[in-house]
């Protein structure tokens, strides 16, 4: 990192914490302490207030606030940021609606000449190629909102109307998804937001345990039924890259005698959800059980060649 560009960084780091030591910029910008102590010096030299306190908790005391200058990005830090949102360009529905293409074209207008042609040379030799958006989701903004407040919505679901807190959004193969709890099932939800035809704000006072929801982890929230079926398949090494690229929190790996398995559970009504999600695995992966999960994978199978034949 050039010195220029760190003594810029420090200046926002030291601001917000207004109390320092050169130990805190050493372990924070990765610099010797002789290195700290001439950064401490070019801060002073360009009327940064500082004032040094001696003794066994003495450092550096910024005396009054600064005003700091724009933050300014080098080269790596925009195409970095250009790439984030070549990343997003595929999802036409983002909270607050905001236009990809809007701010692609504002981003673009304040780089130089040079990053420009930098950025246009990246562009032949890196691409994302995405899986468009299948769905739009009209309501993507409110359900966010809503997470973030605490506020509980009155939803029409596939053509139902349900009444929840929305809890976080996410979006999974090519679709947007609300967690969120179900105020009339009394249990935790997942609903596909391109499903919710309307969404209101309501005055229902969510529970008072849902307000500090949030620092759960989201997989923690989901519990299944009790007519949900349990499963254990036996999974290779192959099925386990499979996995880990698309899963669900109702299922998880274990190990047992040095092989490994998926367990989980699933809803009744879900049979031809995981039905599809067992071929998607293929022969990774051999049911244990409930065995007849077998016969239901086996039907599937016949079905789908007498569509061919």
């Amino acid at each position: 990192m050039k010195k220029s560009e760190r003594i810029n960084q420090i200046l926002r780091f030291i601001n917000q914490k207004q109390h320092f030591t050169l130990q805190d910029l050493m372990q924070e910008f990765q610099i010797s302490k002789r290195t700290a102590l001439r950064d401490v010096s070019s801060l002073e030299e360009i009327g940064v207030p500082l004032y040094a306190e001696y003794g066994r908790y003495g450092g550096y005391r910024i005396l009054n606030q600064m005003k700091l200058p724009p933050i300014s990005f080098n080269t790596q830090e925009i195409i970095a940021l250009y790439f984030a949102m070549q990343a997003l360009g595929s999802y036409s529905n983002l909270p607050f609606q905001v236009s990809y293409r809007t701010i692609h074209e504002k981003f673009i207008n304040e780089l130089s000449e040079s990053q420009k042609q930098e950025i246009a040379r990246m562009q032949n030799r890196v691409s994302f190629q995405n899986a468009v958006q299948i769905e739009e989701c009209k309501h993507l903004e409110i359900l966010l909102m809503a997470a973030v407040q605490n506020i509980v919505l009155k939803i029409v679901y596939k053509n139902i109307s349900r009444t929840i807190h929305p809890i976080a959004i996410y979006v999974l193969k090519e679709y947007w998804y609300c967690q969120a709890y179900d105020m009339d099932k009394m249990a935790y939800r997942v609903f596909r937001c391109d499903r919710i035809s309307s969404a209101e704000i309501t005055n229902i006072q969510p529970l008072e345990e849902l307000k500090e929801i949030t620092k759960l982890n989201s997989h923690s929230l989901w519990k299944p039924s009790e007519n949900a079926v349990k499963f254990k398949w036996l999974i290779n090494e192959e099925g386990i890259e499979l996995f880990q690229k698309e899963h669900y929190p109702s299922m998880k790996m274990i190990n047992e005698l040095e092989k490994t398995y998926l367990i989980g559970t699933y809803e009744q009504n879900e049979l031809g959800f995981i039905i599809k999600y067992l071929a998607k695995l293929g022969n990774t992966v051999k049911i244990i059980e409930p065995i007849i999960l077998k016969e239901s994978l086996r039907q599937y199978y016949k079905d789908l060649l007498e569509n061919i034949e």
